[in-house]
Formats: structure tokens, C-alpha cells, sequence
């Protein structure tokens, strides 16, 4: 390509960015250095590091190879003391703290009670074994016909024909009591978590004050591992489906607020004046005009609550939620692949169902003035709905026979799913180990011997040195403090066994998946198919990759890297297609009228283009990394999983919220650097 063709291409490139890089661009970037010296700072940095690394150890200070037992905060010490003397001391005059917990769990516990009544255990007389069975639950033929006539007021014969064949599979292969139980779990914590978030993020619209001081913990909340919220959460609230609910909603709440945050804003601002001078008062404007306004966007908050509820049905499993995520955890410590992959795909097939349905639901809340007919129709189906749904309960109880799926009609793929991993193991066993081996003794074994062998001075210099380059002092002292937060409370190795296994796990990713997401902006068939599989991969559940997988490589950092690669890969690949897919038609037109090939327009055009969406990719990866990183601390890393883990297993609750709180900072320190990495760029790419 000639000169005069890159330099068309650059300037339709420049125009096509400037503005949306302007509204990007760090506030408060620090001045651009001078070009000759500012492109050679970090592969000094990357030499420096080389040569720190290869110094012998008695040429450093000790107190930089290994950070001083004595200069340690005993911040986990003082985090269980306090529990201690909340759940122990502490009183509001009438009651204690325990008291307060309990009656919360209590009357939380009445929902949930009723939920698990009506869809999975009928009403019950009675505890344990002594308990007898009054009314029985929605018979499986009862509720399959009234969600399907339900869906398709809502969504059409498409979602109605999905929803029927679901619930049928359920049904067929033997998961309906357990799917029950599940979704009355999800459907509690959902609404809950729903309508919390919507009145937190309302309160944060009217108080910027507030929402910057709850900011920070819904990044904590976001990006802490659950396994950290479980002992608080059990030494509040006692053993069972409430603490493990109470911990979904603390990690499924935060997308609502934020959504209901963007979406009340994005409310056109003469709505709000036309209240204003129709005479209406501020809860009227709020719930009579914004909240309806901002509904669609609302509806994409109440779905990624249920999606995340469901993302965390196994690990609450552990504090008694029961249920599908009970049969796979089971499943798991014994290793019955078929077993745990049947329930795992009953958690899939119940999150699609879920998913499409708040989809529908969405839509229709973007329609708002439909036509009185169409409004009429929906509400027929729902009547029709509950009147079928009540016979079928009736003749349930007066037949209890007819209630359950006939134990003859079951089907059942777990033998197939053993049998296929065992024939693997005999005859691939060979080949299957050897890759192990070199990827073990030329990949993870020396980055992991390189990140255990760096000073901790030189890390927490080298993030301040990549925050001020990126966004300035401030953001220097952010990333360098969090990054300092692991050495202080003890935590270092650990943490640097996190960041090896989590940075080789994206690495692989972001080669695997940029190539991909490639591919698939250019073929919209094979994007079809990929998506249909990313797809399948975000919603089976992170426990039920581990099973296979250990089956096939047992425990150990491989096995580990495998399954965070699988679970994390989906957005390098989605973004990546996205970012490519969206360029405009005008620039690439211009490419081939200046005379670039297919690909030139893709290296410099579209690709410099979709940096920014490839960027945000990247971000999500490496949340997803990290969030199942702390799952494969059950097949045997030694990282902060396996320290909370087994800060749960010694009911450690301080040790565990502090390990929990390093994961959350690894990913806080990520998502900021890329974030200002990516406002820098569209800012240089617009001048």
C-alpha cells in the first residue's frame, strides 16, 4: 500500500474516532512525554524485571524477597474479632445482634418457605423425618402447560415451543424436584435482589454523594469471590437456604443498581419537566414517568440478576440451598461425571428458559403502548394459565399418583457420559498426559517459579509506574496501594500463584479467541455457531466443567488452567467479533477505494478500530478468570481460592474476607489500568 493510501486511511480512521475519544480521554492523564524516550520506558521496565529476577537472593534486602512476618496487619485477626463481638457482645438495648440476624432470616425464610411450597415440596406439617406432606406441589404436566401458555402471550410460539421443551427435559431426565427447589431459590433472590437494586440505584439518581460512597462496594461485591460472602453470611444468619440466598443477592444486586443508575438518567429530561408542570410530586414523576420510561433498560437488570442467581446456585449448595446445585457439588466430590454433567445441564436449561423469558419480557416493555387487544390477549393467557395450573394442583391432591414424572418414562445420559470419559482415558491417556507434561514444564512452571521470584517493591512500583501512565497520580496511588494490600496482610505468594494461573488461563484466551472473534465478523454462519456455543459455555455452571476435566487430567494447576479457559474464553471471543463487526461501512469503502487488500483494511482499519471494544473483552476475561479461579481451588491450586476456601472450611471468617477482598483488588486493578489504557487510546487516535 502506498504512502498516500495509509495516510488516507489514518485520517479517515482520526475522523471517525475524534469524537467519542474526546469524551473518553482521561481527566486527568498526565502530559505526553516526549515520543523518543516515552516509547522506550516500559522494555527498560521488562529489562529491570529480568535482571531482579536473576540476581541471587542474598544481593537483595530480605525484606523485599520475603515481606516481614513482623511488618504484617492482622487484618483477618481483627475481622473475626469483630464478628465475634457482634454475634457475642454487641446489643441494640431490647436485642443483640444475633437476635436482629435471625428475625431477618426469619422473615426472609417466609417467602422462600412459601416459594419451595408451591413449586418443588408441596405444604409441609412437620420437621425432617417426622414431617408429612398436607398439599403437594404444582404437578410437572400442570405447570408445563400454564408456563407455556404464558410464554406464548408473552413471547410467541418460538418461546412457547422452548419453554415446553425445557421443562420437559427436566421433567424426562429425572431433575424436576431438584430444578424446583432451584428455581423457587432463584425466583426469591431474584425479586428481591430486583427490587433492592432498583430502589438503591433510585437512591443513588437523587444522592451523587451516595453513589459515590456505595460505588466501591459494588465493585467489591462484583469482583469478591462468593466462597468469602458464605461464613459471614452462615455466622449471621445460621445453616440453610436463607444465608445462601442472602449471599446470591449480595452478588447478584450490584448490575441492577448500576443499570437503574444509567437508565433513570438517560430518561430525556423533558419527561421530568412535563411532570413538573403537570403539577405531579416527586414520587409520582418517579414511578408514574422514569420507571416506566426506563423499563426496557430496567428489564436487562432484572435478567442479568437472575443469570448471576443462577451462577451462584452451587456454591450456596454448601450453606444448604439444595437443589440442582447440591446434586452437581455431590456429583463432583464423587466424581460421577454423568451425574453431575445431567444436573449441570438442568442449571443450563433452566438459565436459557429464565434468560429468554426476561428477554420477552424486555421486548414488550419496549412496546408500552401496544394495542388494548394485544394487552387483553396477555392477560387471558395468564388467567387461562392459572386456572390450569390450579386444576392440575387439585387433581394432584385428590391423585397423588398422577402428580410425579413416571419413573418408566425417565431417561438418563449420565452411563453414556462415563462410559465416553473412561474410553477416553484408555485409549488417549498417553497423548492426553504428554501435553500436560510440556505445558506444565515449559509454560506454567516458569512463569510461575518468574512471578514467585519478583520482589514485591519492584510489583507494587512497576502497577503505580503502569497507573500513572495511564491515568495519573491518582490512579497511581489506587492500583499501587490495592496491589500493596495483598503484602501487607499477609497474603503475597498467594497472590502471585493467582496472577501466574489467571494471566497464562487470558493469555491462552486472548490467542484463542481474538483469532476467532475474527473469523466469525467476517462469516456470520460461523458466528452463529460460536455464539451457540459461548453461549452454552456461559450458562453451564463452572462447577461442572471441573468434572470432566479432572476425570481426564485429575487435580493439579493443568486441570485448573483448562477450566478457567473454557469458562473465560467467551468474551475475547464475543467482543472481539463485535468491536471488528461494527466499523463503519464508510471507512472500510474507503479502504478499497484507495486500493487496500482484504487485509490491510483488517490490520488497519479494522482492527486499530475495535482496540477499545477488544479492550473491555479483555476486562471481562479477566473477571471471569478470576471468579473461576477460585472454584479450581477444589481440584488443588494454591492460590487466594484455595486460602478462602479453606479459611471456609476452618470457619475463619476474617482470613477469608481478607483473601476474598485481595481477588476483588487483582480484579479492581485490571479493570481500572485497562480502562484508562482504553480512554488513552481512542484520546490518540482522535488528534
Amino acid at each position: 500500500m502506498t504512502m498516500a493510501t495509509t495516510q488516507a486511511t489514518r485520517q479517515a480512521t482520526r475522523q471517525a474516532t475524534h469524537q467519542d475519544a474526546r469524551q473518553n480521554a482521561p481527566e486527568q492523564a498526565p502530559p505526553a512525554a516526549p515520543f523518543r524516550w516515552r516509547r522506550l520506558v516500559w522494555p527498560a521496565v521488562a529489562v529491570l524485571t529480568a535482571v531482579v529476577v536473576m540476581l541471587p537472593a542474598d544481593l537483595l534486602p530480605a525484606w523485599a524477597v520475603k515481606y516481614p512476618a513482623a511488618w504484617h496487619l492482622p487484618l483477618a485477626a481483627w475481622i473475626s474479632d469483630v464478628m465475634k463481638w457482634l454475634m457475642n457482645s454487641a446489643s441494640f438495648g431490647l436485642f443483640t445482634v444475633r437476635d436482629l440476624t435471625r428475625a431477618l432470616s426469619a422473615v426472609l425464610n417466609i417467602p422462600l418457605t412459601m416459594a419451595k411450597a408451591i413449586f418443588a415440596t408441596g405444604v409441609m406439617q412437620g420437621e425432617g423425618s417426622q414431617a408429612v406432606q398436607l398439599f403437594p406441589p404444582i404437578p410437572w404436566f400442570s405447570l408445563v402447560i400454564a408456563a407455556t401458555t404464558v410464554s406464548y402471550a408473552i413471547g410467541g410460539l418460538r418461546l412457547a415451543l422452548g419453554m415446553a421443551l425445557g421443562l420437559a427435559y427436566l421433567a424426562v431426565f429425572g431433575q424436576w424436584t431438584s430444578a424446583m427447589v432451584t428455581f423457587a431459590s432463584v425466583l426469591v433472590s431474584s425479586i428481591i435482589g430486583a427490587i433492592g437494586g432498583l430502589l438503591l440505584g433510585l437512591a443513588c439518581v437523587r444522592s451523587r454523594t451516595l453513589e459515590r460512597l456505595i460505588s466501591p462496594l459494588l465493585d467489591v461485591a462484583q469482583t469478591m469471590p462468593v466462597f468469602a460472602y458464605l461464613l459471614p453470611m452462615l455466622i449471621l444468619f445460621g445453616f440453610g437456604p436463607v444465608s445462601a440466598m442472602i449471599a446470591t443477592i449480595i452478588y447478584a444486586v450490584p448490575p441492577m443498581v448500576r443499570i437503574t443508575i444509567v437508565a433513570i438518567r438517560a430518561v430525556p429530561e423533558e419527561i421530568e419537566a412535563l411532570g413538573r408542570m403537570t403539577g405531579c410530586t416527586r414520587h409520582q414523576i418517579t414511578w408514574k414517568m422514569l420507571v416506566p420510561s426506563a423499563m426496557p433498560a430496567l428489564m436487562v437488570g432484572v435478567n442479568q440478576v437472575i443469570m448471576l442467581s443462577l451462577n451462584v446456585v452451587i456454591i450456596a449448595s454448601m450453606i444448604g440451598a439444595g437443589g440442582l446445585g447440591w446434586d452437581v457439588l455431590a456429583a463432583l466430590r464423587r466424581l460421577d461425571i454423568g451425574g453431575g454433567l445431567e444436573a449441570g445441564l438442568a442449571i443450563t436449561v433452566l438459565a436459557i428458559l429464565l434468560d429468554r423469558f426476561a428477554q420477552a419480557l424486555a421486548f414488550n416493555a419496549r412496546r408500552n403502548r401496544r394495542a388494548e387487544h394485544s394487552r387483553r390477549r396477555v392477560r387471558h393467557a395468564v388467567y387461562a394459565a392459572l386456572v390450569l395450573a390450579a386444576a392440575g394442583w387439585l387433581a394432584a391432591a385428590h391423585w397423588p399418583t398422577i402428580a410425579p414424572y413416571p419413573e418408566g418414562w425417565r431417561l438418563s445420559t449420565a452411563p453414556f457420559w462415563g462410559d465416553l470419559v473412561s474410553w477416553i482415558n484408555i485409549n488417549f491417556n498417553g497423548p492426553l498426559d504428554a501435553v500436560k507434561t510440556f505445558i506444565l514444564l515449559n509454560i506454567l512452571a516458569p512463569v510461575k517459579q518468574f512471578m514467585l521470584a519478583l520482589p514485591w517493591p519492584w510489583v507494587v512500583a512497576v502497577t503505580a509506574l503502569a497507573g500513572y501512565w495511564l491515568g495519573g497520580v491518582r490512579l497511581a496511588l489506587t492500583v499501587g496501594l490495592m496491589c500493596a494490600f495483598m503484602a501487607v496482610v499477609g497474603l503475597w505468594p498467594a497472590t502471585m500463584i493467582t496472577v501466574y494461573l489467571c494471566g497464562v488461563a487470558v493469555m491462552i484466551s486472548v490467542l484463542i479467541g481474538v483469532p476467532v472473534g475474527i473469523a466469525c465478523a467476517q462469516r456470520p454462519a460461523l458466528r452463529t455457531v460460536v455464539e451457540w456455543i459461548i453461549d452454552t459455555l456461559q450458562t453451564l455452571p463452572a462447577f461442572v466443567y471441573l468434572i470432566p476435566i479432572v476425570m481426564l487430567f485429575r487435580v493439579g494447576d493443568f486441570t485448573a488452567l483448562i477450566a478457567i479457559v473454557l469458562y473465560a474464553i467467551a468474551p475475547a471471543i464475543r467482543y472481539t467479533a463485535h468491536g471488528v463487526a461494527q466499523v463503519s461501512p464508510h471507512l472500510i469503502e474507503a479502504g478499497v477505494m484507495s486500493g487496500c487488500t482484504r487485509r490491510q483494511i483488517l490490520t488497519r482499519i479494522r482492527l486499530p478500530l475495535a482496540v477499545p471494544d477488544m479492550l473491555l473483552g479483555l476486562n471481562q476475561t479477566i473477571l471471569l478468570a478470576l471468579s473461576m479461579l477460585v472454584i479450581t481451588a477444589l481440584v488443588g491450586t494454591r492460590d487466594l481460592g484455595q486460602v478462602t476456601y479453606a479459611a471456609l472450611a476452618k470457619a475463619d471468617v476474617g482470613l477469608g474476607l481478607v483473601a476474598g477482598l485481595s481477588v476483588a483488588f487483582i480484579g479492581m486493578i485490571a479493570d481500572r489500568l485497562i480502562a484508562a489504557g482504553s480512554a488513552r487510546l481512542k484520546a490518540r487516535n482522535g488528534h
